[in-house]
Formats: C-alpha cells, sequence, structure tokens
C-alpha cells in the first residue's frame, strides 16, 4: 500500500503540476494579449485551469466537471474563432483534450475522493463532442472550393496557337515562349495517370559545395527537341540526354567559380534556336550550330552551343561566349545572375538577370539586351534606370547602377514582335527614399518591348513605389481569350506576389480584368513615403481580409497564444503596411503568393492552373549606428550570400531584417494551408476548384504526411489529357491531379526535393513526365542530383 500510495502521489503532484503551469501560462499570456488587444479567452482558460488544478490538488472530482466545462467552452469558443477548419482547431484543442483523456485514465482517476459517475461521465461527454467537432472538420474543410470544369465546347472556334510546336516536344521552358506550361499530349489521363511508373533516371553529379551560399537550388525545366533532352544542373553544367533512355549524349561544363556571397546559384533552364536550313533538313546532319543551346551562367557570362555534339558555337561572341558584365557598373562576381532562360526570336537573343537583393546602392544594373542570334553582337539595349533606356553607353559609360532587373523569365508574342519582361524593383528593396525617377518607372512592371529594336510599347506598374520586394516574380503567360460578347482578345497574365493576377491587353497595356487603384495604409519610415493607392486586380487570390490574432496558428495552445502576442505587436494594417523599426507583418510574404514557377493555361478550355502560397514574413528596420555602418567594408567580397535574414541596404538609412513569420518552435505563425492547387475559369474570372497540397513528411520531426497544405516553389503544367502535374512542395513528390475536379490521381515519391515545374514529352510513341528533383538549399528541402522520368508501362 505504501509503494501504490506514493505512486498516486507523484502521478498527482505531476497532473496538478502541468495544470498549475499550464494555468498560469495562459492567464498571463491572456493578461498579455487582452492587453493589447487580442482574444480575453486565455484569461478565463486560464483561471479554470488553475481552480481545476486546486481542486485535483484536494483530490475533488469537481474538478473532472469544471475540466468538462472548459473543454466545451473552449471548443465553442475555438468553432467561433475559425469555424469547422481541423488545422486552425487543433492548437486551440489538442493540450486540452489528451489532458482531459489523462485526467480518466485508471491510474489517476482513481486518486479522487468520490468517483462517482456523474464527474467522469461529464468529461467524457466533453471529450466525445471534442472528437465529434474535430472529426467533423476533417472531412469538411472551408479552406477547400470543390467545382468541376465546364466541359469544353467541342464546336468553338479554336485559335492557332503562337508558337508551331510539334505536339511530342517541349522546346523552351514552358514549352512554348508564350508561358502556357501547356501539352496537347494525352496518352496519359486522369484515367490510367494512377499507373505510372519510373522509366528512367539520370544524375548530374552536380552537388552542393563548401563555396556555395544557402541559396543552391535545382529549379531546371529540361527542354525536349526531336530526340533529346537539354537541361542545367544548378552549377550550370549543361547536359544532353536520349529522350528514350535518360542516357547522357553530351555535357558542357562552363566552369562557375561561385562563393558564399553568391544570393544564388541556380539554373532554371536553357534556351534554344535552330536555323530555317535546320528545321527543313530535319534528317540530314545539320552544319556546326545549325541547331543551338543557349545557356546563361551565374557569373554573368551566356553561352551558345551545338546541340547535336556540345561545342561551342565559333561565330558566336569570343568562341561561342558572351561577357554580360560588359558595360556593367560594378563587376563583382555574383551581383548580377542571369538565372532564367533568355527568349530567342528568329534573330535575337533576350537576356535579363537577377541583381543581388538589399546589399547596397551600387550594385549592376538590370539593363535588358537584345543580342544577334548567330554572332553575339549587341543589337539594342533597354536600361530601365536610365534617362533613355535604349542609349548604348559609349566607352567610357557604364549602364545605370541598380536599374530595376528582370530576373524570371520572359514570354514572347512572334505576331506582334514583342517580348514581355516581369519586372523587379530597384535594390535596395525595402526602402525606396532615395530612388530616382527613372529607377520607379518601370519597376514592379510588365514592361513590354519590341524584341527586334528593344524599343518601349508599353508598360504597366503593379506596385507603385514597391517598399516589399513585391516584384512580379513569374513568367507571365499569353492568350487569346474570349470576352463576354464573344470576342477574342489577346491578354498577358501576370502572377504577382501579392496574390493579383493582372490581366492585360498584350497590344496595349490596358486592363481586361480590371485592377482599380485603392488607397493602402500610409506612414514610412523616416525619409521614405508610400504610394496612396495600389492596384487590386479583380483576378486574385490575395486574402479578403485581413489577417487578425485569430489566424495565427501553432502545434500546441502554448506557441499559438505566443504568435498571437507577436502577431499584436507587429505593425500590420493590411497588405501594402509599410516596413517599420517596430517590425512589420507582410502579408502576402516576401515569397509571394506567387513564385517563378507561374501558371499553366489550357488554351483550349480556358481554364488556368496555379498553385498560390500564403506564408507572412516579418519585415524590420535596423536605423544605421554601431555594428551597421553606411557602407560595406573594406575587404567586402559583394554580395550577403542570402534573400533572408539580415540584409544590409548599404547606402540607404536603415538596414533590414526579413524573415517567415515563425513561432519559437520554427512553425509558421499563420494557421494552415500555406499552399494550394487551383484552378480558375479565364472566361468568368472565377475560381473552379481550390485544394490544399503537401505534406508535413520532410518538414516535421516526426515524419507523418499530415495534408496541411505546404509552402512551394516550382510551377504546374497541364496536358490535353485532363491532368495537370506539379512538385515544389516542401515534401519530396510528384504529383498528378484531375484538371476537372482537382482531386489527387497520383503521387511518386521523390529522392530529393522537387523544387522545379516539370514537362512531359513524347519519344518512341511513349509520352513522359520529367522532374529535377535535386532539392532548394534555403527552403530547407532534400538536396541532390537527380532527374526522373514516369512513363505508363507498356502494354503486355
Amino acid at each position: 500500500m505504501g509503494k501504490a500510495s506514493s505512486s498516486f502521489g507523484v502521478i498527482r503532484f505531476l497532473t496538478v503540476l502541468f495544470a498549475a503551469l499550464t494555468g498560469a501560462y495562459m492567464l498571463i499570456g491572456g493578461i498579455w494579449l487582452s492587453a493589447i488587444g487580442g482574444s480575453w479567452y486565455y484569461i478565463v482558460g486560464g483561471v479554470v485551469m488553475l481552480i481545476t488544478a486546486f481542486l485535483i490538488w484536494r483530490r475533488n472530482s469537481t474538478a473532472l466537471v469544471l475540466y468538462a466545462l472548459l473543454l466545451l467552452f473552449t471548443m465553442a469558443w475555438a468553432v467561433w474563432e475559425v469555424g469547422f477548419d481541423f488545422w486552425a482547431l487543433a492548437p486551440r484543442s489538442d493540450v486540452l483534450v489528451i489532458f482531459g483523456i489523462w485526467l480518466l485514465l485508471p491510474f489517476v482517476y482513481r486518486g479522487f475522493h468520490t468517483q462517482g459517475k456523474g464527474p467522469a461521465s461529464a468529461l467524457v461527454v466533453s471529450l466525445v463532442i471534442s472528437a465529434l467537432v474535430l472529426a467533423y472538420a476533417v472531412f469538411n474543410d472551408p479552406q477547400e472550393v470543390n467545382g468541376t470544369v465546364p466541359t469544353a465546347d467541342q464546336n468553338a472556334t479554336q485559335g492557332a496557337p503562337l508558337s508551331a510546336i510539334p505536339d511530342g516536344d517541349w522546346p523552351a521552358y514552358a514549352r512554348d515562349q508564350q508561358g502556357t506550361r501547356y501539352s496537347p499530349l494525352k496518352q496519359i489521363t486522369d484515367q490510367n495517370v494512377k499507373n505510372l511508373q519510373v522509366a528512367w533516371t539520370f544524375q548530374t553529379g552536380d552537388l552542393k559545395t563548401a563555396n556555395d551560399p544557402g541559396e543552391i537550388t535545382d529549379e531546371v525545366t529540361p527542354i525536349k527537341i526531336r530526340d533529346t533532352l537539354y537541361l542545367c544542373s544548378p552549377h550550370q553544367i549543361l547536359f544532353a540526354l536520349d529522350a528514350v533512355s535518360g542516357k547522357q549524349k553530351w555535357k558542357f561544363d562552363p566552369g562557375l567559380k561561385p562563393n558564399p556571397t553568391f544570393q544564388h546559384v541556380t539554373c532554371r533552364g536553357v534556351s534554344y534556336h535552330e536555323t530555317p536550313a535546320a528545321a527543313d533538313a530535319s534528317n540530314a546532319q545539320p552544319a556546326l550550330c545549325a541547331r543551338r543551346i543557349i545557356l546563361p551562367v551565374n557569373d554573368g557570362r551566356l553561352f551558345e552551343l551545338d546541340a547535336d555534339t556540345g561545342a561551342r558555337c565559333p561565330e558566336f561572341g569570343n568562341n561561342g561566349e558572351l561577357d554580360l558584365q560588359h558595360k556593367q557598373p560594378v563587376t563583382t562576381a555574383g551581383q548580377y545572375e542571369p538565372t532564367s532562360p533568355p527568349v530567342i526570336t528568329n534573330s535575337v537573343i533576350v537576356v535579363a538577370g537577377a541583381v543581388t537583393d538589399n546589399y547596397s546602392t551600387r550594385e549592376p544594373s538590370g539593363a535588358i539586351r537584345g543580342f544577334d542570334v548567330n554572332t553575339g553582337k549587341l543589337l539594342w539595349v533597354f536600361d530601365p534606370g536610365a534617362k533613355d533606356p535604349n542609349a548604348i553607353p559609349a566607352d567610357e559609360h557604364t549602364f545605370s547602377m541598380n536599374s530595376p532587373n528582370s530576373w524570371a523569365p520572359a514570354v514572347y508574342d512572334p505576331q506582334l514582335d514583342t517580348v514581355y519582361l516581369p519586372m523587379g524593383v530597384s535594390t535596395p528593396d525595402i526602402w525606396g527614399g532615395n530612388r530616382t525617377p527613372e529607377q520607379e518607372r518601370y519597376a514592379s512592371s510588365v514592361l513590354a518591348l519590341n524584341a527586334t529594336t528593344g524599343k518601349l510599347v508599353w508598360s504597366y506598374q503593379t506596385v507603385h513605389h514597391d517598399l516589399w520586394d513585391m516584384d512580379l516574380p513569374s513568367q507571365p503567360t499569353l492568350a487569346n481569350i474570349t470576352d463576354k460578347d464573344g470576342n477574342t482578345v489577346p491578354v498577358i497574365y501576370a502572377p504577382a506576389k501579392t496574390g493579383n493576377i493582372f490581366v492585360l491587353d498584350r497590344r496595349t497595356g490596358k486592363p481586361v480584368v480590371p485592377a482599380p487603384e485603392t488607397p493602402v495604409p500610409q506612414g514610412a519610415a523616416k525619409g521614405d513615403h508610400v504610394s496612396p493607392t495600389q492596384p487590386y486586380s479583380e483576378l486574385t487570390f490575395r486574402p479578403k481580409q485581413n489577417l487578425t490574432d485569430k489566424d495565427m496558428w501553432g502545434a500546441t495552445l502554448f506557441d499559438q497564444l505566443v504568435c498571437r502576442v507577436i502577431f499584436k505587436r507587429l505593425r500590420y494594417e493590411g497588405p501594402f503596411t509599410p516596413p517599420s523599426e517596430q517590425g512589420t507583418l507582410v502579408f502576402p510574404g516576401n515569397l509571394g503568393m506567387f513564385e517563378w514557377g507561374g501558371i499553366a493555361v489550357d488554351p483550349h478550355r480556358q481554364i488556368a492552373i496555379a498553385n498560390p502560397m500564403a506564408l507572412p514574413f516579418v519585415s524590420k528596420l535596423i536605423p544605421r549606428g554601431p555594428g551597421n555602418p553606411m557602407e560595406p567594408p573594406a575587404d567586402s567580397a559583394g554580395g550577403s550570400g542570402t534573400e533572408t535574414g539580415i540584409q544590409p541596404q548599404y547606402g540607404v538609412p536603415y538596414g533590414v531584417e526579413l524573415n517567415p513569420f515563425l513561432s519559437p518552435f520554427g512553425l509558421p505563425c499563420k494557421q494552415p494551408a500555406w499552399g494550394y492547387m487551383s484552378a480558375v475559369d479565364l472566361k468568368t474570372n472565377e475560381v473552379i476548384w481550390k485544394k490544399r497540397i503537401g505534406t508535413t513528411r520532410d518538414s516535421a520531426p516526426v515524419p507523418i504526411p499530415f495534408k496541411m497544405g505546404m509552402p512551394m516553389l516550382g510551377g504546374p503544367i497541364t496536358t490535353a489529357g485532363n491532368v495537370a502535374f506539379i512538385g515544389a512542395t516542401a515534401d519530396n513528390y510528384l504529383r498528378a491531379f484531375s484538371t476537372n475536379t482537382g482531386e489527387k490521381l497520383w503521387q511518386a515519391r521523390l529522392p530529393a526535393g522537387g523544387q522545379a515545374t516539370p514537362m512531359t514529352y513524347e519519344a518512341n510513341g511513349k509520352q513522359y513526365v520529367v522532374i529535377a528533383a535535386g532539392g532548394h538549399g534555403s527552403f530547407g528541402t532534400k538536396l541532390g542530383d537527380y532527374v526522373v522520368a514516369y512513363a505508363l508501362p507498356d502494354e503486355k
């Protein structure tokens, strides 16, 4: 009896201690939260929990009844706050439900003086009700939209594609240079996609080295022409693979020498060009470089190589190589990085590139250039920060420092001979008090240039005086849509980090879908200003309502309460809340609701497949002072080597700290979902379906695949077989979805992170789906060097 009594004493002590500490935590945190305008629930819950602890200590079974009431009250409050959203309800109730079950365990329950059925029954009823509410929420997700894409009108007039591409090929980053990411192949359908299996795997051997920054990524989408795939690895090593077997034909290593100051080491893809003679004589042995691959390199070089052999094209530049640092005001390696495949017309290569974010006011220009596709001769310049953007600097001059840059892939309309570039902002990004009118003019805009001359056709600004790095991060998409009057309108879809998708007439730049100027929060940091309004497109995934502390999240009520307090202490008045020394919540965050993956558009059914995200960031301005000098150290190698954390912003009055909005446990403070797949009817601009995508399998300490909706880097593709494919998520999967309903049809486990956009092609009568699985350093996914192809099994 002595040992049993002693055991009951320890159990009772631990039970009381947990209840008392939890109650004290809730009460103190609740008083703090309530004092800054947050929920009062935690005060009530904390008081009840403390009384419960006292009753447990007294071994009074009334504790069970009181705790049952607390559970019911908590569940009612939780449903009132967030509805029947399981992942929002879970942190409000998980600890309390588990503790309620603990109180009913025999070795705990027997410690109470009175053990009648009444108190225990009350607690059982409250637990059952809680379980029923949570079970209902599991199967009724209020964030999802369930609909079906209308059946295509087979009698409708189908416009001719802007590019003539053999059905089985994928000759550009998005299959075409119009950014559609749509394939007419339909061997793989929504009925048989579940049978896909690995057809071949290729390993590049290109892995992270000690000299690489954290932001090393494998974001490539291969291209396929005839019987060959072409792809680049993170260090821009170019590979040619047999399209059927995946075996290497040849490779070319440009000898990139990165260092930790590079902000990126990545290659999203390469471009292809062939002479008319090569196209007409496709079965004959073409002349050297009649078919060629154009390879951008992160240190500011551009190569042109023979597509059949990998040999340099001797007539292009300096033996197949161009120096893109020529005429740059700053030539530090890694500060100007072409990371995306250039646009190729019949005669011109249009090249743009990334500039290091938030480093200083003395950085390279984001000048856009057109080079002769055969010789590499500079044909034209468009320097977005210059008074005369088309002026080619004389020998003693350079391009303008810190001109806005265009780092994401551009698109091309061959009928209008117009290239459309998604523009970023002049760096430093998070403070703009010293920007010139020229630096503001084309920042965060869709820029339309004549591809032959480089002359401005039009521009449309999506963010005015951008202080949030809300650039246009995605390749736009060109399509011809049918308006409500039955007219065909040539448009460009431009997804933005803000969640807006701007729909413009690509001839004039005028909005086709209204984007009215809307008042936004004011009150910039000292020396800066904020635009009074911003354009809000009516085609959008941006949040319908501003965040509140109700939207805060955590694994438990403990970290959720911390997130609620942190949220209330930050400055946040909705989208475009100005950066501040206090710390500003930026939502949509710096990662954006859309990133470089873009959208996929089925031009025949006139639907778009999109994968928006919802992950807030925190931006905190750091005034100059000790440890935060105005100018970089004399021995600085140049470049911050990262896009998050402390960013120096040399030359302006503030540095800045940029980070995702996370709890002390490292979890997002905003409740899930953080990532979705969705379909949009482009005739009505309405969301047809929207589903969470991605699990916690590769993010959580325990590899449990909770379907929460994960952040993504990469985009979708869609096919005539009514299937959309996507990797991108923070777990290592390639997935297939029905374009009709959004139902997940198939998934395959990848050997590393799939932060790349897939592609599909046909070879020898078989359709393949290919994705690069190499991971993403700063995104935290598993690194690797894989390219994986899937196909249906051969018929027996």
